[in-house]
Formats: structure tokens, sequence, C-alpha cells
């Protein structure tokens, strides 16, 4: 990876973070209503996943879904906006904090329903399969939802009908409060493909190029083979399940290890180690990120809410 990119994903991290912090805050003062679920810890995931996609292959997530919003190229003022519930955001307001999406991007959306978007990544899979087009759909999910039907009938079908589905389970240690130990048969998330004979592996969820190593290579089988792959990355979010979350399952003491293998910091050290980019140049990103959400916020602050009369629009497809 060149020198530009490496720097371009140091800058989407970064992003990621300040944008979920200051979401934070927001939503703590009021100016963001329903639920809201952070992506602080988990940014190396989505970071290195979307770097190692074709413009052309889709991206399905659960309601996790800012970070994923931003990787695609969906600019923070639009994402800023949709959280405020703004009519400039890029679901005009009416998606929210778990339901943005842009078809222009390939983004198919986050999705409320633990999941619910399984199935949908299959039949996204399907429609290229017709299309004879040998693009892929990866879906991302928790590691909550390899417990419920709607995960198995959509690893069954893109198995039996040899869907192009890259499938990602963002291993963040619990689902809501309870760990993986507790509500899993196997801990080892990735196990559970072998059930529907899946080619799978397991990364390191909080090192960027780790994930996009191994992004890289998943996808180009899944290309190649017309086959589906099942990744799983080990990775943790520092923040409740939700805003909402009082995190008693937890103790302080487990969320500091984890923070010491920090995402931003481990591909910090590896830029200056490897004399990428010096200390300096990485504090000017970090500063131009913070002028870049400062100016999101602004701009959605001043932005009109939707109107009534949007309530009856974008309901149909238009032929």
């Amino acid at each position: 990876m060149k020198k530009e990119q490496q720097l371009d994903l140091y800058h989407q991290m970064v992003l990621i973070r300040r944008v979920e912090e200051r979401g934070a805050e927001l939503y703590q003062a009021g100016k963001i209503g329903g639920f809201m679920h952070l992506y602080i810890g988990q940014e190396a995931v989505s970071t290195g996943l979307i770097a190692a996609r074709e413009p052309r292959d889709r991206v399905i997530t659960a309601y996790r879904d800012h970070g994923v919003a931003l990787n695609c190229g969906i600019p923070a003022n639009q994402v800023m906006a949709e959280l405020l519930g703004k009519s400039t955001g890029m679901s005009k307001g009416k998606g929210g904090s778990m339901h943005m999406a842009s078809t222009e991007k390939n983004f198919w959306g986050g999705h409320a329903i633990v999941g619910g978007h399984m199935p949908i990544a299959a039949g996204l899979a399907v429609g290229d399969q017709y299309a004879d087009n040998d693009n892929v759909t990866i879906c991302m999910f928790g590691e909550g939802a390899t417990n419920i039907g709607y995960f198995h009938e959509a690893l069954n079908l893109a198995k039996t009908w040899g869907l192009r589905v890259l499938w990602v389970c963002e291993n963040n240690q619990y689902g809501m409060g309870t760990s993986v130990e507790r509500a899993s048969a196997v801990p080892e998330i990735r196990q559970k493909a072998e059930g529907y004979a899946m080619k799978n592996s397991r990364v390191d969820g909080m090192d960027v190029m780790k994930v996009y190593e191994a992004a890289c290579e998943s996808i180009d089988y899944v290309r190649k083979n017309g086959d589906p792959y099942f990744l799983e990355a080990i990775t943790y979010r520092y923040r409740g399940h939700s805003m909402g979350d009082p995190e008693r399952y937890r103790k302080p003491e487990e969320i500091k290890k984890w923070q010491e293998n920090d995402p931003i910091g481990i591909f910090r050290k590896h830029l200056t180690e490897k004399k990428i980019a010096s200390a300096k140049a990485l504090d000017e990103i970090e500063a131009s990120v913070g002028e870049e959400v400062n100016q999101a916020v602004e701009f959605a602050e001043s932005s009109p809410e939707p109107s009534l009369d949007d309530l009856f629009m974008d309901i149909y497809a238009d032929k």
C-alpha cells in the first residue's frame, strides 16, 4: 500500500473516533434522539475491510454503522446531519443513527434488527449472480447475530447457491451485555462456518493493516471462486452497547487492557516506526480531522429539519 493510502486510512480512523466522540456529546446534550451505538475501538475493522473492496462491491452492516458510512466515502457533514435528524443527512434525517445508507456509494445500509440484514446480503449477491458479474457483497455483523436464525439461513443459502458474499463477524466480545463465552456454544465464532463447509479465518481486528491484508485475500477468494467466505475479526468496543448502557457487566480494568492495544495507536506506531510519516505529520492529520468534525457539527446544527411532507417521500422506488 502506498504512503498516501496509508495516511488516508489514518485520517479515516481518526475521523471515525472524533465523529463518535462528538456524537456522544450531542446525544447527552439531547440533540440526538433514539438509540445510538458507537464504533469507538472498532475503527480498524471497517477501515481495513472497505479499503480492500472495489467500488462495485456492496457493503451492508448492522446498527453500529457510522464508521462504515464514513469509510464508504460519505462526508462527515452528511453523517452528522443524519445523526441530528436533519434533512441534509444522507437519509434525509429519516434514518438516524441506525439507518445510514447510500446506494451511490454502494453502501446498502445499517440495519436495526439483529441479523436481519444477513438475508438481504444474500439477496444482493443473488442479484449480482443473475446479472452474471463477479461483484462481492461484504456483510458485517456482530457475534451476537450468529446465535439467531437469520445467520444460519443466510450462510446456508450462500453456500448452497454459491453466492459471492464475504461474511465478516466483528467479534467485540459482548452481545449487548452478555459475553460471547456465555452466549455461544463455540467462542471461536469462525467455527460456525464449518457447519456449512465454508472457508474461514480469524484476524486481529485491532490492527488495520492485518485486517486489510485478510480482507484482500478473502475478497479475492470470493470473487475468483464464486463461493462465500467467513472472516472473524477480533475487536473490542470501548463504550457501552448503546448510549443507555450502564456497563455493569465488565470491569474498568478489562477496558483499560484492551485500550493498551488501541487501533489508532497501533497504526500510528506502525506509520512512525516504518518511517512512513512523522509524529508531526500525524498530529497535523488529527488537527485537520478536528476542524473537519467541527465544521460537520456546525453544518448539522444549522441544517433544517425534515418537513411534514417529507414523511410521504421516498416510500416507493421510481420505475
